[in-house]
């Protein structure tokens, strides 16, 4: 296992570093654009199949095998079940001689969040999951891009290959972990990805590392009554657990966030529990930081268990990095934002936004901003964690977000779910198939420009450091969803 570097990333390592190569042809631009125009009747089509059958986390089995067969049509290689994962792919397609370029596709929802396509709140009679975070847009989107990049490269003899990624349970399974984890990215020359939103924005920000585990603790059981001498309290376990890691707090670095439940703390008060559990993260901007407070935090759980004379584990079930933003690659996402068609409500379309917005209990921005592109900004510290982080560290890594849902959508939310199952969703995705497809094909042509983002991605990861996934040797949590079905 290779070393975990403890790193801070500085001002001076995310600095801009400047390309000199120069934006596509108003021809190459409009020919991509027509090609995702042309293949969007199609893409919109796969969309609200897999937006119908909400999958969860590595349970994506139907909208896997949906996105590798239209792929391997347009002539796409796939290697499916990689890196441990059934529904885990890579599409490629091109000469990998040139640069290898890939677009990643988000494909799992969420539990819980039944919801018709309708602008107030009604679930959907015998479904209990929904596109609350908008993944099937995520995974119709980039496929069109991935393949109009190809049809592109091929029309215009460009070496290079594109691969399209598909990488399941986001939602806190940590999918792209184990797929950097298994190397997979290694050959990739940049990687780039979208994700649904209430907004257009290029801006590349920073997000928060994050360790999440829970720990369980056995004792023994008696009468809580008649025999408490004879009983050993799992749930004394875990409160004293709880109380070190509270008093944790004060010793820690400022940006760090600490959160728990108690997922099982005993079945009566007249007993003695022998199991509890508790399921905790740690998060922080700087990677190592959560590896040190999370090894503190078993430390923790080791005194515990000294002190109540009872056992524990720990079971690690997700870990990922933060978000290594890249400021070359930023801007020239942001530039190919800006000269897409914006995207344009139809009446019906601005009802069915007024209308959802009054479900709203905060003050909502205009919807006219559904056609506006906010300022670029560069390394904002963002406070979520995603596993696009863990790649971002992999190979240069740049997103954008589209508005995919009514302005003022927060995610994971019925309100996504239902813009996300009707044509505002599949407006925004156009947006974001045109965008990314352009800022391939620029970045295809451009080899001082890869030069220059690479340059970049390697003075803010320092010199000495060393991929270690925050998740350990575990292998990946492919049941985590299951009672959740």
């Amino acid at each position: 296992m290779r070393k975990l570097l403890l790193f801070t990333v500085s001002a001076a390592a995310l600095c801009t570093f400047s390309a000199s190569a120069g934006p596509l042809s108003l021809e190459q631009r409009q020919s991509l654009t027509e090609a995702i125009e042309a293949y969007q009747p199609r893409m919109n089509q796969i969309a609200e199949q897999i937006w119908a059958k909400p999958e969860l986390g590595y349970l994506e089995k139907e909208t896997s095998a949906l996105l590798q067969e239209e792929l391997k049509a347009h002539g796409f290689e796939i290697e499916t079940g990689v890196a441990g994962i059934p529904t885990a792919f890579i599409a490629s397609r091109g000469d990998a001689e040139g640069p290898v370029i890939a677009i990643m596709a988000e494909m799992d929802a969420l539990p819980g969040f039944s919801q018709a396509a309708v602008p107030h709140k009604e679930p959907v009679n015998g479904l209990d999951v929904g596109h609350a975070c908008g993944h099937h847009l995520f995974g119709a989107g980039s496929v069109a891009a991935a393949i109009a990049v190809a049809d592109w490269l091929d029309e215009n003899g460009i070496k290079g290959q594109i691969r399209l990624y598909g990488t399941p349970a986001e939602e806190g399974g940590s999918g792209k972990v184990y797929m950097v984890r298994a190397g997979l990215f290694d050959e990739v020359d940049l990687t780039l990805h979208w994700h649904p939103a209430d907004r257009n924005s290029a801006s590349q920000g920073k997000s928060l590392a994050n360790i999440s585990a829970k720990f369980r603790f056995e004792g023994k059981s008696a009468h809580a009554a008649m025999a408490p001498d004879r009983g050993r309290s799992a749930l004394d376990g875990i409160e004293a657990m709880n109380h070190m890691v509270n008093l944790l707090r004060e010793h820690v670095p400022q940006e760090t966030r600490i959160h728990y439940v108690i997922t099982d703390g005993g079945k009566a008060p007249n007993v003695v529990p022998d199991f509890a559990e508790s399921y905790l993260y740690v998060r922080h901007p700087d990677p190592a930081v959560v590896a040190d407070v999370f090894a503190r935090i078993e430390k923790a759980a080791e005194g515990a268990s000294l002190g109540t004379a009872t056992s524990y584990s720990v079971e690690r079930t997700g870990g990922v990095y933060s978000l290594l933003p890249n400021d070359t690659l930023g801007k020239i996402m942001d530039a190919n934002l800006r000269q897409a068609e914006p995207i344009e409500w139809t009446e019906e379309e601005k009802k069915f936004g007024t209308e959802l917005q009054t479900s709203f209990e905060r003050t909502v921005p205009a919807l006219s901003s559904v056609s506006e592109v906010g300022a670029y900004e560069f390394a904002n510290q963002g406070y979520y964690s995603t596993d696009v982080g863990d790649v971002s560290w992999a190979t240069p890594t740049v997103g954008l977000g589209t508005a995919t849902w009514v302005p003022g959508t927060p995610p994971h939310s019925w309100q996504a779910v239902a813009a996300g199952g009707m044509s505002v969703g599949l407006k925004g995705t156009r947006l974001a198939a045109v965008t990314l497809a352009a800022t391939a094909a620029e970045l295809f042509q451009s080899p001082e420009t890869i030069e220059a983002a690479r340059a970049e991605f390697e003075a803010a990861r320092g010199a000495d450091f060393s991929y270690r996934a925050l998740i350990g040797e575990r292998e990946p949590p492919l049941d985590y969803r299951l009672a959740s079905e």
